[in-house]
């Protein structure tokens, strides 16, 4: 009985709470009745029902949703449109007939649109997704005539900002500005400074959702380092894409460029800090954006308007910002975007570099680059890295050959008649670490854009530039690499040394190439008729596989020092002078005289590429002017120098100081003896004239003669065959003639000049035998034995007016009887004895009568002379002048 009570009252339970729940299709009327209100999240809102009191009448409701629990900035609303009709678009800028609007934030919230938030309009039967920027959004729908043909559907959901990855990336937490610091007071403006790569993310409002309408946002976008790069290639872009749903009657929009492609909805972006710098580009449109921007600097402004009024359809764009690592400071002066001063004085020592241009330009650009060195330097440029890539991101298309080109100039302009290389986009290959050289100190690079770029050139290339001392000490020979010559009627002195440009180490080929560098010395006889060639050091590297040892065989790196002439000889090999080793002098016989570097080319450039110091140091000088007379005096058995040459006196103009130097060769096994018959110096001092004798193989001068000690030509010593031996290392260039004894002057011409006059005879030593009496045996060659009987002289310099025999010294010598010399009364006055002492015969008297005859003639001549004068004074003094 109890059973069936409680059985009848839970029926009659059940049967109430059946009676008194509505339908769902009652909720959703009711929801459908409902406008103006406050709605929970995750409620789905649909438009109101279609009354007859509210057919074809104006309509108007706005929906707010509740507020979040917690901290309401660290959440969003995602607000998806189910389907959405209302109004028509008309123009891209009004709605027509009704509108929906979304409000995102209020006065309260840290950004909000509440003073403009444009409207949407049209028809829209594909989802579509608002992503608020706040925690508070309000939804207004308005309809000037609401029918069954007007209606919206929509639902939300809250997410923590954390949760929108596409927006906030990954760790947001340590990247709170990572989109950047919000402009007080704006809806979209926002400030990103020093931005690297996935730390500063520039979005359209609401992304990755619809954007809002009357838009005017600002970035002002920063890097730490040029150049600022947008990294927006093949990322998703919709701005403007789609003014309808249907793609039939509003087909996508492909990405264009330029205000008059897209006059409503569009991001434009400014080369600099604000709206008053160069415009990179204007864009719109629907799909992967094609192309990063590179800016010029540090920073960039973007800017993005959208319309008043659009379609529920376009989700805006999304890119991260960082700099292009394709700066580098470049030691030159800078003229506007991309024109350079590139001069040595700025470089200093060391090499300079630029880059191709790395960030976008305008089409029509020309960007050029000035070396420019010292007076005498030359320039080289030459590219590590260099790539030649299609246009990816022209400006303005363009289809022929060699829109963008980089040329070569070996000048200081761009002379297309001195072009060195030209390289195009189209069909150039490039040319890594090759020398690019300037004949002068100039070299001009510029490159050209008929496209211009978003992103940099399509040449790209790492340029390095120096720049090399080529100043020639000589006079360069045309056509060579180092080949220099040296002309008396150019300098009559000076200085030379290897190669200042050490760009000529570098050497071509493989196996590389010697490198051989001549330095010719050229004279005339009617200017100078010697040349000398001091080589002050030599310091060549070691060679890795040679010895200096054997210097003519060896490929070790050397000087050779030769006449230029047959029959000059071998000449002169170094390899290695210094440490305290004395200087190579060569005095040429000739009026040529030729120095020759070699270098082995395997080592060339590691050892002595931009390496500074000489491998060689030089002075020349030419010398022996014809006031001088004769240089070479072959071996004979006498004769003289006289100075000065007098038959030059009347065609050579005196030079303020002068050296000569003459070479006296002696016969094999003869001594030799200078005597003065006259000497003169223009003063005591030796700067004023100095003679000094050199003996054969030495650097020192034997004796040195000037005005303080001229009184030593008295007793000057017989120089023995011992003394004039063989030839030293020094001078090896004349191995197979005799030695010979080298006699220098050097001295001023001043009015009081020097003058003497210097005579030798070579003279045969007699020999003696162990007890010291002389071998007669060797006397064949004697023509008459000289007072002392220490040496003899040739018969045919016998009585000739010259005293060729030196003055005996010592106890040997009796001043009371002295011996009869080759000049002497005894020796010219009677026929010459067997043995070398009689006088002259016949001859001497018939010479000695012939004179006496001939001084009778002067002095008659003299008395009449003297008569016609006294005769002519006795008459009238008027003397007539003519005019």
């Amino acid at each position: 009985m109890a059973a069936a009570v409680v059985g009848g009252w839970g029926l009659l339970a059940l049967a109430i709470l059946t009676l008194a729940t509505p339908s769902p299709a009652a909720i959703r009327k009711t929801e459908r009745d409902h406008c103006n209100k406050t709605v929970d999240i995750y409620e789905d809102v649909s438009s109101p029902a279609v009354t007859a009191a509210t057919w074809g009448r104006p309509l108007t409701c706005w929906y707010r949703f509740r507020s979040f629990r917690g901290t309401p900035r660290e959440w969003i609303l995602r607000v998806r449109f189910k389907k959405f009709k209302v109004g028509v678009l008309a123009n891209a800028t009004t709605c027509v007939g009704g509108f929906l609007q979304i409000i995102d934030g209020n006065a309260k919230t840290e950004v909000s649109n509440r003073k403009d938030p444009g409207v949407f309009c049209g028809e829209s039967e594909q989802p579509q997704t608002f992503i608020s920027e706040t925690s508070f959004v309000r939804v207004l729908f308005h309809a000037e005539n609401f029918t069954d043909q007007t209606y919206f559907s929509f639902d939300s959901r809250a997410e923590q900002q954390t949760e929108v990855y596409l927006r906030y990336g990954q760790h947001p937490e340590l990247y709170p500005n990572r989109r950047g610091e919000v402009v007080p007071g704006s809806y979209c403006e926002r400030v990103f400074k020093d931005c690297r790569l996935q730390t500063c993310y520039v979005q359209s409002p609401a992304y990755p959702g619809v954007y809002p309408r009357a838009l005017h946002c600002k970035y002002r976008l920063n890097t730490r380092l040029p150049f600022i790069k947008l990294y927006i290639e093949n990322e998703e872009f919709n701005i403007d894409g789609q003014r309808c749903e249907n793609i039939m009657t509003c087909p996508m929009r492909p990405i264009s460029s330029g205000s008059q492609h897209c006059p409503y909805d569009y991001i434009r972006v400014f080369d600099g800090m604000n709206e008053t710098s160069p415009v990179i580009g204007t864009f719109c449109g629907m799909g992967k954006f094609p192309y990063s921007i590179i800016g010029t600097s540090e920073d960039l402004y973007v800017e993005f308007v959208s319309s008043p009024a659009g379609p529920l359809l376009n989700t805006g764009f999304h890119f991260n910002v960082g700099n292009w690592p394709g700066h580098v400071e470049t030691a030159g002066v800078k003229n506007g975007s991309c024109d350079w001063l590139l001069s040595s004085e700025t470089l200093g020592a060391g090499e300079g570099i630029f880059l191709s241009v790395a960030h976008w330009y305008p089409p029509h650009t020309s960007c050029t680059y000035l070396l420019k060195g010292r007076p005498g330097e030359i320039a080289r440029l030459y590219f590590p890295s260099f790539r030649v890539n299609r246009i990816e991101s022209p400006i303005q298309l363009y289809d022929g050959d060699c829109g963008e080109s980089l040329t070569l100039y070996d000048a200081d302009w761009p002379d297309d008649a001195r072009i060195i290389k030209t390289f195009c986009d189209t069909f150039s290959r490039p040319m890594e670490k090759h020398d690019f050289v300037s004949t002068s100190n100039a070299l001009f690079v510029r490159f050209e854009s008929k496209t211009g770029s978003y992103s940099g050139s399509s040449l790209y290339y790492w340029a390095h530039y120096d720049f090399f001392n080529a100043t020639k000490f000589g006079e360069a020979v045309p056509n060579t690499e180092c080949d220099e010559t040296f002309a008396a009627w150019k300098a009559q002195s000076g200085y030379l040394r290897s190669p200042l440009n050490t760009l000529v180490y570098k050497r071509p080929g493989d196996p590389p190439n010697d490198l051989t560098c001549t330095y010719s010395f050229v004279t005339d006889k009617r200017l100078f008729a010697r040349v000398i060639l001091t080589v002050e050091a030599v310091t060549f590297k070691d060679h890795p596989y040679a010895q200096c040892g054997m210097c003519w065989d060896s490929r070790a790196d050397r000087i050779i020092v030769k006449e230029p002439l047959p029959g000059s000889g071998k000449g002169s090999c170094v390899c290695r002078l210094g440490n305290g080793s004395p200087p190579l002098r060569i005095v040429s016989r000739g009026e040529k005289l030729d120095l020759k570097l070699l270098v082995d080319g395997a080592h060339a450039a590691a050892s002595y590429f931009k390496h500074s110091s000489p491998l060689f140091e030089a002075k020349y000088e030419f010398a022996h002017s014809p006031l001088c007379g004769p240089a070479l005096f072959p071996a004979t058995t006498d004769g003289e120098i006289e100075f000065p040459h007098y038959e030059a006196l009347g065609y050579v103009t005196p030079p303020r100081s002068i050296k000569c130097i003459w070479e006296l060769r002696v016969n094999p096994e003869r001594d030799l003896w200078l005597h003065f018959d006259k000497i003169k110096f223009a003063s005591r001092s030796c700067e004023d004239g100095k003679l000094d004798i050199f003996l054969p193989g030495m650097t020192e001068p034997y004796l040195g003669i000037c005005g303080e000690n001229v009184s030593v030509v008295r007793e000057m010593p017989i120089l023995s065959a011992a003394q004039l031996g063989p030839v030293g290392p020094i001078s090896e260039s004349h191995e197979d003639e005799p030695p010979a004894v080298i006699i220098q002057f050097t001295g001023s011409m001043a009015p009081a000049r020097a003058a003497f006059k210097i005579a030798w005879t070579e003279l045969f030593h007699l020999p003696r035998d162990e007890s010291g009496a002389i071998k007669t045996l060797k006397l064949e060659d004697c023509g008459f034995r000289c007072p002392g009987d220490a040496v003899c002289i040739s018969t045919r310099l016998l009585c000739n007016g010259v005293v060729n025999c030196p003055t005996p010294t010592g106890t040997a010598f009796n001043a009371s009887f002295p011996e009869a010399d080759d000049e002497s009364p005894q020796t010219c006055g009677g026929p010459v004895a067997a043995d070398g002492s009689g006088v002259v015969g016949p001859a001497g008297w018939a010479g000695a009568g012939l004179g006496a005859g001939l001084a009778a003639l002067l002095g008659l001549a003299c008395f009449v002379a003297v008569c016609r004068l006294c005769r002519r004074r006795g008459r009238s003094r008027d003397i007539h002048v003519p005019y």
